[in-house]
């Protein structure tokens, strides 16, 4: 059977250390993701330190797994390394800018990612937290990022303590366009979306919540028009501090 379609978020995990020795072949591996035009632009910043831990556990809504896992890693977009190789080498350098912000974002995801498929094949339990880009400032000050470095994702891993239920998915027809993008109707809406809308933990949840759909639920609970704006604008700011927005 296909492990990677078995595969769940692990947020809670046993007392016990990750070797020096299979991290670092973890990252020497995760260094093998595709990369734009071979410059890397990426950098992590991996965290032990129970002290470094609780410094950035608010810029995570103090979720447990940050100071429960045995490490943390930070995936940065980081032209910074590369700009300074330019100017070491008589070349001028253009990467302060957008284009170069998503540049760095695909390749550090990208490492980021590779990461997390090896560290399962070993065993290890992983979470991605989303909370990342919602308060990159604070991130920034915890690890001391320098200008045109920026965090982009955060991932905990450890020996997993459970085995908690898989999420749902949507189904592939709702994902896979063929030959060009096919728009929705509202019929398609309603059959690619009657599974996730039938499932017992989301119905209790609109319960909970006191709405009338799992969409509303989303709007008007989970990610709201107002701190989603709240959220950008930290953003952009941010952006802007790391030199990435004149």
């Amino acid at each position: 059977m296909n492990s990677m379609k078995n595969r769940r978020s692990i947020r809670q995990y046993q007392p016990k250390e990750i070797s020096p020795e299979l991290l670092n072949e973890l990252l020497e591996t995760a260094c093998r993701a595709s990369t734009v035009g071979n410059m890397q632009t990426y950098s992590v910043v991996v965290t032990r330190d129970a002290e470094r831990k609780r410094r950035l556990s608010p810029a995570h809504f103090g979720q447990p797994m940050v100071e429960e896992a045995p490490v943390v890693l930070t995936f940065c977009i980081d032209v910074r390394r590369f700009s300074q190789w330019c100017e070491c080498r008589q070349a001028e350098p253009g990467y302060d800018n957008l284009e170069w912000f998503v540049t760095g974002a695909v390749d550090a995801l990208l490492m980021a990612q590779t990461f997390c498929v090896a560290a399962e094949e070993k065993g290890l339990g992983i979470c991605y937290l989303g909370t990342t880009t919602y308060n990159p400032d604070l991130i920034a000050e915890a690890l001391e990022l320098p200008r045109l470095v920026f965090p982009i994702t955060t991932v905990t891993v450890g020996w997993p303590a459970e085995e908690p239920e898989q999420t749902d998915r949507l189904p592939l027809a709702a994902i896979v366009h063929a030959e060009v993008y096919h728009d929705y109707s509202p019929m398609d809406i309603d059959r690619l979306n009657a599974y996730k809308e039938s499932l017992p933990a989301n119905l209790q949840f609109i319960k909970e919540n006191g709405k009338q759909t799992l969409a509303q639920v989303f709007t008007d609970v989970r990610y709201t028009k107002e701190a989603n704006e709240t959220m950008s604008k930290k953003l952009w700011e941010v952006m802007k501090r790391q030199g990435f927005i004149r």
